[in-house]
């Protein structure tokens, strides 16, 4: 079942009375000062496949994360890539919150200025996030268009029929705040995220239908002598969930997880929605393959700035892996908003969390145009994505076979360069861009996994179980790594790249479309499924 949410605008509320412009900021700018445009910040093809239908509500309240180009992007590449390499010596020496903000973050003078001039427009700022990147304010759509000298429309879409907001033209600020901002999320509602889980609840007397806990784990080796006791998982949703399912299913398999804690962003996800199945998959995958470790779910409003702002709240929050189920097209969404998004991974990155994302289950056509595109943030440099395969067990629950889903998203990127620790592997497919996926595991819906959602039980399929499947590794490898003395996993590409194949189940058949399974790194499965307890050892002594 592809699951498609949209997101909605704010609701209108009556607009709040200006804040006071902060003296500082009055006393030494003038109203019709230089403005800078914010490049790749406004939607593309708008007149082409979308009708304008009138003006947003000027008393319409709208939330933005606005963005701040970090102090020195190639020196925070340089780190990351040298505190990733397991043959640096650097490797593990992750930054605090605290090192980061000072090393790359913005200076405490210029969040003042950014801030500063937000309020002097009458928006009300709330959260400026560790790192000194990312800061959030509110406003009404007319103090907005103000702020950001841009005009916000509604628009109806062509194929749809969905309605949704933009800004007509590219949002500019002052130039001495400016050259601060890389971007503002927010200003459009336009992209849908979707969840990556394409087969829908088969409803059953009992849990048959799907793999169960036991068949996972024996697929993938797990001993039964590691349970993520003591780690930390974290989820980003966009949908919430009933613990009386998630109690189910553990009571059924006898599990002994606790329930996850639930932290909302900026108000969370809002009423229960179709995304339920979706988020309670999430959450059992987890328990099956790492019990003990404690989730937390991290639910967010389904907007633009929601998703910036979700992602922020868990590097700040410093939970070790992060689970993703949710993305879009990279075609799909504005060049500033990845950016955007990517700025938080880096940040990730440079302090020891991993992310691992599902790559989507359109095959080689995310966008499903008809040509080849990948998802995101499957694809971010910083994000391990994770496509599907079709796992057979043996009648002793071992590994069997397993070859490539057809569903399984895999292909170049269009927008970042192949990585240094991925040109071992460059494919001439590639065109020099990053290659997705990275890794994979079982996702195929037939069996798929065996989960109890909205009062029953039923199989769900889809990446959106296999990267639980693989952050539950991350967990497991993160407790021997503590008791072995060595750093935790962090962002996992550059060792699982330095692995060279050591610790997969090689995948070599099937296809996703435009590109097949072949030995070694392919473009459907990455390196392939994991043998825990063989790439644990191999990642412990690389």
């Amino acid at each position: 079942m592809t699951l498609r949410l949209k997101l909605l605008a704010a609701a209108a509320t009556p607009a709040l009375l200006l804040a006071a412009v902060p003296a500082a900021y009055a006393a030494t700018t003038q109203p019709d000062a230089a403005r800078t445009a914010l490049s790749g910040n406004i939607l593309t093809g708008l007149n082409t496949n979308a009708v304008r239908t009138g003006a947003v509500a000027s008393t319409d309240r709208i939330s933005v994360a606005v963005t701040l180009a970090s102090r020195d992007d190639k020196a925070l590449a340089a780190f990351v890539a040298q505190v990733t390499d397991p043959a640096s010596p650097s490797y593990g020496h992750y930054l605090t919150k605290s090192q980061f903000a000072g090393r790359f973050g913005r200076s405490d003078a210029d969040v003042k200025k950014v801030t500063d001039y937000l309020r002097s427009q009458g928006l009300t700022v709330g959260t400026v996030h560790s790192g000194n990147l990312l800061i959030d304010a509110t406003g009404t759509a007319a103090q907005l268009e103000k702020a950001f000298g841009t005009k916000l429309s509604t628009w109806k879409d062509s194929a749809s029929g969905r309605s949704f907001y933009a800004n007509d033209a590219a949002p500019s600020l002052p130039s001495s705040v400016g050259s601060l901002v890389s971007d503002v999320s927010g200003l459009n509602n336009r992209v849908q995220l979707h969840h990556q889980a394409p087969a829908a609840v088969t409803p059953h007397n009992g849990p048959g239908g799907g793999y169960t806990p036991t068949q996972i784990k024996g697929g993938y080796n797990v001993s039964g002598s590691y349970t993520g006791s003591g780690q930390q998982v974290a989820l980003l949703e966009f949908d919430g969930f009933q613990q009386s399912n998630i109690t189910a299913y553990d009571s059924h398999y006898g599990l002994s997880s606790t329930a996850p804690t639930v932290h909302k962003v900026s108000g969370g996800s809002g009423p229960l929605g179709d995304g339920q199945v979706e988020v309670e998959l999430d959450i059992e995958v987890l328990n099956a393959v790492a019990p003990a470790a404690k989730i937390t779910v991290f639910e967010g409003p389904n907007s633009d700035a929601g998703e910036v702002d979700t992602y922020q709240a868990i590097v700040d929050s410093g939970v070790p892996v992060t689970s993703i189920s949710w993305g879009a097209a990279e075609t799909q969404r504005t060049s500033s908003n990845i950016s955007a998004v990517d700025a938080v991974f880096a940040q990730g990155a440079a302090e020891g969390l991993s992310f691992f994302a599902a790559s989507g289950d359109s095959g080689s056509d995310d966008a499903g145009t008809g040509g080849t595109s990948v998802d995101y943030p499957a694809s971010d440099p910083y994000v391990t994505g994770v496509g599907g395969t079709t796992l057979t067990v043996t009648s002793a629950n071992a590994w069997s076979r397993e070859t490539a889903w057809s569903g399984g998203g895999g292909g170049k990127s269009g927008v970042f360069s192949i990585p240094s620790w991925q040109t071992p592997v460059q494919k001439s497919q590639g065109g020099g861009k990053r290659q997705v996926p990275d890794v994979a595991a079982l996702a195929n819906p037939s069996p798929g996994v065996s989960i109890y959602s909205q009062g029953r039980w039923g199989q769900v399929g889809g990446t959106s179980a296999a990267a639980p499947e693989w952050a539950g590794f991350a967990a497991l490898y993160n407790q021997q790594a503590t008791a072995a003395g060595k750093p935790r996993l962090g962002f996992a590409n550059p060792a699982l790249y330095t692995a060279g194949g050591t610790g997969f189940h090689d995948i070599t058949s099937g296809s996703n479309g435009a590109y097949s399974s072949a030995t070694g790194w392919d473009f459907t499965t990455g390196w392939g499924s994991y043998n825990a307890a063989t790439l644990a050892a191999k990642l412990l002594n690389p």
